[in-house]
């Protein structure tokens, strides 16, 4: 078996670079569940018509689709041998969801990038400005931020045996090189 690794981290932290370069170190996949939904979106699968349902009404997609989705991925052989989750589990409930389906060996490292709440939101609202994106406004992304902080932080604990927590702050290849310390043998 490989690595099994799930990204934690605030919006704009740089959860999805750092990702990426990861799985094309470790030759393994990214399963990244905005991608995921948008994808049975776009082929218009059964999961997909049932998901679109929830974000056309602006909620989020109910934790057992997304969990059963995720099930569906992490099942297939080029996962065999590890993965880079992103963006699942968000929570509390959807981690023991994991676990419960697929065992407490479906992630064996938590790797937290860690920036400060200031950093984010200068990050964010450059990206925003380079973006054209009218919609990520400072008090939207503080309101992300609390959102990530009730929601999403609290797995750091659930996992406190696997977490091991990168600087982000720095060049993507600075903080590439924090993340990969002791992943790559």
């Amino acid at each position: 078996m490989g690595r099994r690794i799930l990204f934690i981290g605030p919006p704009g932290v740089g959860k999805g670079t750092q990702a990426k370069r990861l799985v094309d170190a470790l030759g393994v996949p990214h399963v990244a569940s905005g991608d995921m939904l948008r994808e049975a979106v776009a082929n218009d699968t059964e999961l997909g018509r049932e998901a679109v349902r929830y974000m056309e009404a602006g909620e989020l997609v109910p934790d057992k689709l997304v969990i059963a989705m995720i099930e569906r991925r992490l099942r297939k052989q080029d996962a065999y041998c590890g993965y880079v989750l992103d963006g699942f589990p968000r929570n509390v409930r959807q981690a023991e969801a994991l676990t419960e389906t697929l065992g407490d060996d479906a992630i064996d490292t938590v790797l937290v990038l860690e920036v400060t709440e200031e950093e984010i939101v200068e990050r964010l609202l450059k990206r925003a400005a380079i973006e054209g994106r009218s919609d990520d406004d400072e008090p939207t992304i503080r309101h992300r931020l609390e959102i990530f902080r009730t929601e999403t932080e609290p797995l750091i604990d659930y996992y406190t045996d696997k977490v091991q927590r990168v600087d982000g702050v720095g060049t993507i290849d600075q903080v590439f090189c924090r993340v990969v310390s002791g992943m790559i043998c």
